[in-house]
């Protein structure tokens, strides 16, 4: 796919998943344009810095523990989609709020690495420190998360 396409995608995308109306915000194709072997890789030497390796690792150990962390129809907006070739960078900026009601607003610069249409690679770096205090320490690495 061109840069264009890329960035096209990675727009809708996040659009669908940021929705204002919680009722219609759809992951469904976050989700579709997932690679089944697609790397999550946090960034930073904190307890959530780590690669999450398959499709599974990331919606169910990444994604699945920050959804036990926050109230439900969390968001991400993205402001910024720069695209070149095969990579899509967004900056982004969450709009979240924890079970124990802390806002947790972080800002994002997500690069996405994209081959044939499907999302194989994502590298986020984000404020480790709001992470850690709003959400907590990341909990031990199941057997099937790379580190």
């Amino acid at each position: 796919m061109s840069a264009a396409a890329n960035k096209k995608l990675m727009q809708d995308i996040f659009a669908a998943a940021a929705n204002p109306d919680p009722s219609v915000r759809d992951r469904a194709l976050f989700i579709a344009s997932l690679a089944d072997d697609a790397r999550w890789v946090v960034t930073g030497q904190y307890s959530w810095s780590r690669t999450f390796t398959g499709k599974d690792a990331i919606m169910n150990d990444l994604h699945g523990h920050v959804r036990t962390r926050l109230v439900d129809r969390t968001r991400t907006v993205a402001h910024r989609f720069i695209a070149d070739g095969d990579i899509v960078v967004v900056e982004a900026k969450g709009d979240n709020v924890t079970k124990e009601g802390v806002r947790y607003d972080n800002d994002y610069c997500l690069v996405f690495r994209l081959e044939d249409g499907k999302i194989k690679e994502i590298r986020e770096y984000c404020d480790s420190v709001l992470t850690e205090k709003a959400l907590g320490p990341f909990p031990q690495a199941p057997s099937r998360v790379a580190g």
